[in-house]
């Protein structure tokens, strides 16, 4: 179909054609013409990022705008500061042949006088974060009273990052005869109870498979012991030599030390995350877009509204908390009707959760090796020698310099030429990954964890040691906390920890044995609330436990018969 056929007026196919886009995409194709009818359904469109929801809702926003009644007419909500700005300014676009429709962005971390000026001064709609918005609402500023349409884009995103309350607050203030339009990736029960609270019967159009991810996107699974992480990492990085992609992070910490260890090893990278300032943000994200930089390093929150099309790979170095997320990190690549790829860095204990994210995304993870150095080694030179291959050749710029290039390489044959040149590219390659180990984990993990007698540990690669802590319920101890402690009193990046059992006096957690002397060392000379921490290996705990407890009954046993004898001399005395 055509936009003229599902109701665009020419002066918007114009604008859009000049953008780019001749066809509209599925989306646009369902919800444009319900969206255009001057008495409109409330409508809920479900899919994913990427696949041109912005136009769904904005082109028919600006063609139903009365450019001469100077209120605002339109809201649109999304959750981040770059989403915000990204909608403000694809409307603008739209709207260049509209003859007046004024569009703003609003959102937190820039100057709200600024912001507030340009209000007074006349927009028709208006795309905001929730939390300034609410602030300019409350300052008398935004007046939404008389507002035809509200938009709730990326709706799951903004109750992920908290904003309902910003959200039913906003609501409670437009009038009840509003359009109110949501459109999410996901539909999870928070998104559902804000629809039935807020939306008069409203229209549901999916595209594609509700919750599921984007269709052009393959998901690979490669699976290694957590404390491989990073060389694994760095071996997909290198095995696709046109990467360009995110990596997400579980924490800002990890973040930033994934980011500074990439760059130590000489990659185009940096991180993303919320220690940074917002100058600072928008640095990383200039280099980032003009591809300066081929890997973001990133956690989710800083990520949630980044819009940048060509993305040819996700690498969760970490599975999110919330397996939901997937859909979203993975829905960041194979965009308009690119290909892309979304790998996850996975350890044995985590094959559950795949699964559970391949029912969510209705596929199947392809599980890869992770490649060998031989196999990253050959895929580096072809690529070298295909980028030679494909290279522009100007001849009227160099032929000058020919002859002493000539004259200088005349005593090299073909064979040797070829050699030279492609080893000056390649001999890092060559150097580093000479020898190196396979790290790829068999999957022979009810071998390797057996149950083990007498609380000890397994000698095979991937066991766990079994450890004793001094610390329980009553000392307000969560599993988290755990983690928490071990990270932080060992200093051990991707350290593998299993099952953690808490008690009340005391716990118990396993953690890869390998690390068993790091973790004693780690935790020597360590307090909580003015109590020292003891952490010992459990069997260990087990024989002294079992011993203190048999002292201590001898102790009682004594202490009771001293009290005997001693109550028996006082009655003679008396």
């Amino acid at each position: 179909m055509t936009f003229e056929e599902i109701g665009i007026e020419n002066k918007y196919i114009r604008a859009i054609e000049e953008m780019g886009f001749k066809n509209p995409m599925p989306v646009q194709v369902e919800v444009i013409p319900h969206l255009i009818k001057k008495d409109c359904e409330d409508i809920i469109a479900l899919a994913q990022t990427g696949t041109g929801k912005t136009a769904a809702f904005g082109l028919p926003l600006i063609q139903k705008t009365n450019s001469s009644d100077k209120h605002i007419q339109h809201l649109i909500l999304c959750p981040t500061r770059e989403l915000c700005l990204q909608i403000s300014d694809d409307l603008t676009e739209y709207a260049k042949y509209s003859g007046g429709v004024k569009i703003t962005a609003v959102f937190g971390g820039a100057s709200i006088e600024r912001q507030i000026s340009i209000i007074k001064s006349g927009v028709h709609i208006i795309s905001a974060t929730p939390g300034r918005l609410l602030d300019l609402i409350r300052r008398n500023v935004v007046k939404i009273s008389k507002i035809k349409s509200v938009v709730l884009d990326e709706a799951d995103e903004m109750l992920n990052m908290g904003f309902r309350k910003e959200l039913e607050a906003i609501l409670k203030e437009t009038p009840a005869d509003k359009n109110t339009f949501l459109f999410s990736a996901t539909m999870p029960n928070e998104v559902r109870k804000i629809a039935d609270r807020f939306m008069k019967n409203p229209i549901e159009i999916t595209i594609g498979v509700k919750n599921a991810g984007a269709e052009n996107v393959n998901h690979v699974s490669y699976i290694v012991s957590a404390r491989d992480r990073y060389l694994a990492l760095k071996r997909i990085v290198d095995y696709h030599p046109e990467i360009y992609g995110i990596v997400f992070c579980r924490t800002r910490k990890e973040t930033q030390e994934v980011a500074d260890r990439l760059i130590q090893d000489g990659y185009n990278a940096d991180s993303l995350h919320g220690d940074l300032s917002q100058p600072q943000r928008d640095i990383v994200m200039g280099k980032f877009r003009i591809k300066h930089l081929k890997l973001l390093v990133a956690t989710d929150v800083a990520a949630r509204g980044l819009d940048v099309d060509n993305l040819t790979h996700i690498i969760n170095y970490n599975l999110p908390d919330d397996l939901e997320v997937y859909t979203h990190r993975s829905g960041r690549t194979g965009r308009a009707g690119r290909s892309g790829t979304s790998i996850v860095i996975s350890n044995l204990k985590e094959k559950n959760q795949l699964k559970i994210i391949e029912r969510q995304i209705n596929k199947k993870f392809d599980n890869k090796p992770v490649p060998l150095g031989k196999d990253i080694c050959e895929k580096q030179l072809f690529h070298v020698v295909d980028k030679m291959e494909k290279v522009e050749v100007d001849n009227e710029k160099i032929s000058s310099f020919l002859p002493a290039i000539m004259h200088k390489l005349e005593w090299l044959d073909r064979e040797e030429l070829i050699k030279k040149f492609v080893s000056v590219e390649f001999n890092r390659f060559l150097d580093y990954y000479k020898n190196t180990a396979d790290l790829n984990v068999p999957d022979n993990t009810k071998k390797q964890r057996e149950q083990k007698k007498g609380g000890g540990f397994t000698s095979s690669r991937g066991g766990f040691a079994r450890f004793f802590i001094n610390l329980g319920t009553k000392d307000n101890i969560r599993p988290v906390d755990v983690i928490g402690m071990i990270n932080g009193y060992t200093s051990i990046r991707d350290i593998e920890i299993g099952e953690i059992d808490i008690r009340k006096n005391f716990s118990f957690f396993e953690v890869d044995h390998l690390y068993s002397e790091k973790i004693l060392e780690g935790f020597k000379g360590k307090d909580l609330n003015s109590r020292k921490i003891i952490v010992e290996i459990a069997e260990a705990k087990k024989k002294e436990s079992n011993s203190d407890f048999r002292s201590d009954r001898k102790r009682k046993s004594f202490s009771r018969e001293s009290t005997r004898q001693k109550a028996k001399q006082n009655r003679r005395r008396n």
